[in-house]
Formats: structure tokens, sequence, C-alpha cells
């Protein structure tokens, strides 16, 4: 069983940097990741670390929002597990905590979005009985305009 903990201190936020970064391997030291999460907790963002044995073994960053759509929900940004420790239910527990975390703060929907190539975590996620309920359309606005 993971000892879950919200990450507030630098040291906490920055222990979670080796997972983290296989998920958003744009994030290139644990100094970066601080200074991100810092920026994303005044918009309220909170990353939760998972540790087996004093060591952080899985991540999830998440956020309580507000949603005409949705209601009251709690919007999962980042879920990882290290890719050394997969398949041992951390990612299930991670899940359950949040789920757990938002129906204590009223929540009516728990959200998240995965990417298309990402198969084995969209395979995780319709085991954990979540459905896929729209797609997701982006826009790179750092390319020019045709």
């Amino acid at each position: 069983m993971l000892a879950m903990k919200v990450a507030r201190s630098d040291a906490e936020i920055e222990a979670c940097y080796s997972v983290m970064s296989q998920l958003r391997p744009h994030i290139t030291t644990a100094g970066d990741l601080l200074l991100r999460v810092r920026r994303q907790m005044e918009q309220g963002y909170q990353l939760l670390g998972g540790s087996d044995a004093n060591r952080v073994v899985a991540v999830a960053g998440f956020r309580l929002t507000e949603m005409l759509a949705w209601g009251k929900a709690l919007y999962i940004d980042d879920l990882v597990t290290d890719s050394t420790e997969r398949s041992k239910g951390y990612g299930e527990q991670l899940l359950q905590w949040l789920t757990r975390h938002a129906r204590e703060h009223g929540c009516a929907e728990l959200h998240l979005d995965s990417g298309v190539q990402r198969f084995d975590a969209h395979r995780f996620y319709l085991s954990q009985r979540m459905k896929i309920s729209s797609h997701h359309f982006s826009l790179d606005l750092r390319k020019p305009q045709a």
C-alpha cells in the first residue's frame, strides 16, 4: 500500500520529478518541475505523490474545478507510475485516492485527458470503469497560421 501525500514543500515537489519526467519528458530538471508546479498551484493545481519505502513511485497532478459542462469536478492533469513499478496496483491506488478526494469535496465527476498513443493507459482507465466521453481538440498557437 502506498503512502499518499499532497506535495507542499519544495523538497516534496522535487521528489516527484523522476516519475513525472517519464510522463512529461519536456520537463528536464527537478527545478523546472518545481517552478511549473508552483505557478500552477496558484490556479488550484495539486501534486499527489505515492511512496513505497520512502521513494515516490507514482504521481498525480490534479485540480478541483467547476465547469458548465460537468458541474464541480476533479480534473486529473497528470497520472503516472514509475516504469519500473508498473502493474503493482499503484495507479489504481492513486485513482482511488483521487476518487475519494473528489467525493469528499462534493464533485459530481472525475475527468482526465490521455494522449491517443497511450494504449496501456487507456486499458487501465477502462478497467477502472472510466469511459471515453469526448474527443479533445487542440491548436498549436506557436505555429504560424497558413
